[in-house]
């Protein structure tokens, strides 16, 4: 019984120190300190200096008020690039339920989380194993990007 009290413990450990690493489920994840419109603007400057072409913003928490439910700060932000993207689509047309790409800022309690797909989680679901794309660098050009949004 103590054995097992101590892996529990052990296993709560290892979990809580990944958690702002990954969500889980091919679910990126980074929080941030600040309130969701300091997230928001730095997002906006994070896409427009790598060149992504921001598709749009949608403001989920307003959507949910226009019904008279309650959410959240929440939004998600649309974006990509063609350059990238196409390729990928080109190799498994099934990845555009999935492109373009997305970032979510929503507000947690005292914290603004910031998350987005894991892109090799991507390739699995896809099945993009075949094709030589720069999942790497892109994968890592997302994470510069939440991590700017978050302030890091």
């Amino acid at each position: 019984m103590f054995r097992m009290s101590i892996m529990v413990v052990a296993l709560m450990l290892c979990w809580s120190g990944t958690a702002q690493a990954s969500a889980g489920g091919g679910i990126e994840q980074v929080v941030s300190h600040d309130g969701i419109e300091a997230v928001d603007q730095r997002l906006r400057s994070a896409l427009e200096e790598r060149g992504m072409r921001l598709v749009t913003v949608v403001d989920h928490a307003a959507n949910a008020e226009s019904v008279e439910l309650s959410l959240p700060p929440t939004r998600t932000f649309i974006f990509g690039n063609p350059e990238i993207g196409t390729p990928m689509m080109q190799c498994q047309g099934s990845l555009a339920l999935d492109l373009p790409q997305k970032m979510v800022i929503r507000v947690e309690g005292e914290q603004t989380l910031v998350e987005w797909n894991d892109l090799h989680y991507l390739a699995e679901r896809h099945g993009l194993g075949d094709c030589e794309l720069p999942l790497d660098k892109v994968a890592k050009a997302l994470q510069g990007i939440a991590a700017e949004a978050a302030g890091k």
